[in-house]
């Protein structure tokens, strides 16, 4: 069995969840300080490609990035890479497609922050970057983590998009999904099944990954039985032996 295949998705996901980390942090730190109509508009954009048919996202990045199209034509003759048909070229799909979900759950986080903790942190004379970086992404942890596992596994199940602009080459463009559909296309069935059974055992583990951290934050913000005993003592409750 060749794993080719689930070496190059996981590289492609894990490219792809580095830029949306960062890309999404930041889109939805500026839309959720952003005027309301502002706000509107570009959440609307940012959040298309989570409701676009892949292949329709697909065939706008061939529309940019092809050979033949003027940005695609400039990068090939001037820098002599090719933006299609390349194992990195499914990195242009997983990044659009996984987006949203990096920047909407970063978005509600961010709104749901108390900013007069910013504030407090401000008055001691700390700067903007620091009290994002230091009070802000702290705070708001839980938010980034979740939507960073959730745009790695959307990644690393995306076909329509990556099927269109990188294609199905044994080797060099193959990816667990495009795998499984040309083995089903072919009619080996039983090789197809077991890439299923992987795609299933990996998407498993980072969801159960997902859910063991968000319980772990739940039990650390929690107090404990002892913790709110003494809380009441403190507070003379009189039940409280």
């Amino acid at each position: 069995m060749d794993w080719y295949p689930l070496l190059n998705s996981l590289r492609i996901a894990t490219f792809s969840t580095l830029v949306v980390y960062f890309l999404g942090i930041a889109l939805a730190n500026v839309v959720a300080h952003a005027h309301r109509v502002i706000k509107g508009v570009l959440d609307v954009v940012l959040t298309l490609p989570l409701v676009l048919p892949p292949t329709v996202v697909g065939y706008l990045l061939l529309i940019v990035l092809g050979p033949r199209r003027p940005f695609g034509a400039w990068v090939l003759s001037t820098f002599g890479i090719k933006l299609t048909m390349t194992w990195y070229s499914a990195i242009f799909a997983t990044v659009v497609v996984s987006f949203p979900l990096m920047y909407r759950t970063a978005r509600g986080a961010f709104e749901s922050f108390d900013e007069t903790l910013a504030a407090a942190a401000r008055t001691l004379g700390k700067s903007d970057a620091w009290v994002f970086w230091r009070v802000k992404m702290p705070c708001c942890r839980q938010g980034i983590i979740a939507g960073s596992v959730l745009a790695f596994a959307r990644a690393l199940g995306e076909y329509g998009a990556t099927s269109m602009i990188s294609g199905y080459t044994p080797g060099t463009t193959a990816t667990v999904s495009t795998t499984v559909y040309q083995l089903w296309r072919t009619g080996d069935d039983s090789l197809a099944f077991r890439w299923v059974l992987v795609n299933l055992a990996i998407s498993a583990v980072v969801l159960l990954a997902l859910n063991l951290f968000e319980q772990r934050s739940r039990d650390g913000v929690r107090p404990s039985p002892a913790q709110r005993a003494r809380s009441a003592q403190e507070a003379g409750d009189p039940h409280v032996v």
